[in-house]
């Protein structure tokens, strides 16, 4: 009687221990998203060229653009004017990936932080004038990504 009951419970236990274990090739969390592929350009078409590394701001001096893509800014510096509002226009290349632009002085303060915008997306943010000085501009989610934004002089 005691084998029989020992066996019935080795087996019970079995039982439930198989239950708590996921079949071979069973997901216990949900698969990785493949990166969005890249479709090259058609031969014979004109392609855009590359962001330059530096971007000026418009003629009139209130405009500056800035991009996103590959989780990192095109654009390492930035030049906006002193004492001025001025406009960022923020383009997120990066499909379904959220970044955006922070800008902070030379303490770490944060003087301007933009919305998110999940990629592939635009935005406009405008930005209170600034005294002249060097700040950086980083993005909220991705802190690696990060520039320089030269205001004035």
């Amino acid at each position: 009687m005691r084998r029989s009951t020992l066996l019935l419970a080795t087996a019970a236990l079995a039982l439930v221990a198989a239950g708590c274990f996921p079949t071979a090739g069973a997901w216990t969390f949900a698969p990785p998203t493949p990166a969005p592929a890249v479709t090259p350009a058609p031969s014979g078409t004109a392609t855009e060229a590359p962001s330059a590394a530096t971007a000026a701001p418009s003629a009139d001096g209130s405009t500056v653009t800035v991009s996103a893509l590959n989780i990192a800014f095109e654009q390492t510096e930035i030049a906006a004017p002193a004492d001025t509002k001025f406009t960022i226009s923020f383009d997120n290349k990066d499909s379904g990936i959220p970044h955006n632009i922070a800008i902070k002085d030379s303490m770490s303060m944060e003087k301007f932080k933009g919305d998110l915008v999940t990629g592939v997306g635009q935005a406009q943010y405008k930005v209170d004038p600034l005294p002249a000085g060097d700040y950086t501009f980083v993005c909220s989610v991705h802190p690696n990504m990060a520039g320089k934004l030269k205001v004035g002089g």
